[in-house]
């Protein structure tokens, strides 16, 4: 959906396949996205192994093409797990991260993955919606998994989709 006088329609984002080149870019797009975001480095070492993949979404050119968000995920055997999804501000509810999801599921699909599983932050009650929507369950919770600003903790809800 594009809002009046924007360019944020999704439908017009280019899409690519992540690979190690793409490491800076998705160290940028984390930093804006979550207080302890990771750094080029961890996103290399990700990328350099065979089981992790990806994609990113891009603004055309003619608007600037600029990276807009990205979803990694991890497989092993017939499972997977999406290791983060993140959405620059500016893109943010405009439906990036339901794009991103559905193309990365098409693919997993594709590959006969079985069951799919993520965590989310339990206070992220958008990113919970969007889940459930995806037909996400959640099946366990992991106590005190994040650390946020100031030293608090927060509880990992533990999702799972079968039948990707």
């Amino acid at each position: 959906m594009a809002w009046p006088f924007t360019n944020r329609d999704v439908g017009r984002l280019g899409e690519e396949s992540l690979n190690y080149e793409h490491a800076q870019a998705l160290a940028e797009i984390h930093a804006l996205t979550f207080p302890h975001a990771w750094t080029d480095g961890d996103f290399l070492a990700l990328l350099n192994n065979r089981n992790v993949s990806g994609l990113l979404l891009r603004e055309p050119l003619s608007d600037g093409g600029r990276n807009v968000g990205f979803v990694l995920v991890r497989t092993a055997s017939d499972e997977a797990e999406i290791l983060t999804v993140a959405v620059t501000p500016k893109w943010q509810n405009f439906g990036v991260g339901r794009r991103l999801l559905n193309r990365i599921i098409e693919r997993l699909n594709a590959d006969k993955i079985a069951s799919l599983f993520l965590e989310v932050d339990e206070n992220n009650k958008s990113a919970i919606a969007l889940y459930k929507r995806l037909r996400f369950e959640q099946v366990a919770i992991r106590e005190n998994y994040y650390t946020k600003t100031g030293g608090r903790k927060a509880n990992a809800l533990v999702m799972r989709r079968e039948n990707v």
